[in-house]
């Protein structure tokens, strides 16, 4: 049973800091691209960041400069360090994995954590 434990979301005041965890279970931790999400209400899903098993990155422009992906395989952990937040940083994120092996799809979802950035 594949399982993604997001932590680390809150409220926090514009400017301020949050870092984000994604706990993994279930799978082949080092062999997945993972990535986190966002959702604001409203609005359709976004992609923020993206790490691909290699540890290459892939940064929304909406947060390039500001946030910050990492995996540790060893503990099967993917991290979203956000700083500089502003207030339409809110939203629910989501932790991603995400495999293609020739035509097969493997792509599991976490829970989501709220993130609010509000004076």
């Amino acid at each position: 049973q594949v399982q993604l434990v997001e932590s680390g979301g809150g409220l926090v005041q514009p400017g301020g800091s949050l870092k984000l965890s994604c706990a993994a279970s279930g799978i082949m931790f080092s062999i997945y691209a993972m990535g986190w999400y966002r959702q604001a209400p409203g609005k359709e899903r976004e992609l923020v960041a993206q790490i691909a098993s290699g540890g290459t990155t892939n940064i929304a422009d909406s947060v390039k400069g500001r946030f910050a992906i990492a995996r540790d395989n060893a503990k099967n952990t993917v991290y979203l360090q956000m700083n500089s937040l502003k207030p339409e940083d809110t939203a629910v994120y989501y932790c991603n994995a995400h495999r293609v092996v020739y035509i097969s799809l493997y792509d599991y979802w976490g829970q989501g954590t709220q993130v609010t950035v509000s004076s």
